[in-house]
């Protein structure tokens, strides 16, 4: 897994960002992981009233796939496409966001190893079916039996 694009995106309010705090001071951060547009776009904004609640800052964890013929550094899609396309998704949330994007092989052990073994508040949002579980409900699945708070944001 490759760290390929992390920056802190702030909610257009017009007010400036407060200074940021020491590195040694640690907030509560809570982590959404993004499946799909209109998935992530309703797991940010149960995160962002979880957050305003908390006092909580978002992390928007992207893990990119790529495939076996690329190389790890060559995505199939170009990072400048991604990071304008999840700067717009970041600006939904009245909460500063951060986002990083993992180039990836596998996106669960990817999102296993961004959040590390402390448990961690994780959103995730995606589709229910009621006879086999979707992707992203396998997804919240293993990041429960990792340890993690998983919220999972049912989307139509």
């Amino acid at each position: 897994m490759a760290l390929a694009l992390e920056k802190i995106l702030a909610p257009e309010t017009g007010h400036p960002l407060p200074p940021q705090s020491a590195p040694t001071e640690r907030g509560l951060n809570i982590a959404v992981v993004f499946t799909s547009v209109v998935a992530t776009l309703a797991a940010l904004r149960e995160a962002a009233e979880l957050a305003s609640q908390l006092g909580a800052r978002i992390t928007l964890l992207v893990p990119q796939v790529v495939p076996y013929p690329l190389p790890l550094e060559s995505p199939p899609v170009l990072l400048d496409f991604n990071e304008r396309r999840f700067r717009v998704i970041a600006n939904e949330s009245a909460v500063e966001t951060k986002v990083s994007i993992y180039l990836c092989r596998d996106r669960i052990q990817a999102l296993l190893s961004a959040l590390g073994s402390e448990p961690s508040i994780v959103v995730v949002g995606g589709r229910k079916r009621v006879w086999w579980p979707t992707r992203d409900e396998v997804l919240a699945r293993a990041l429960r039996q990792a340890g993690h708070e998983v919220i999972f944001k049912e989307t139509e």
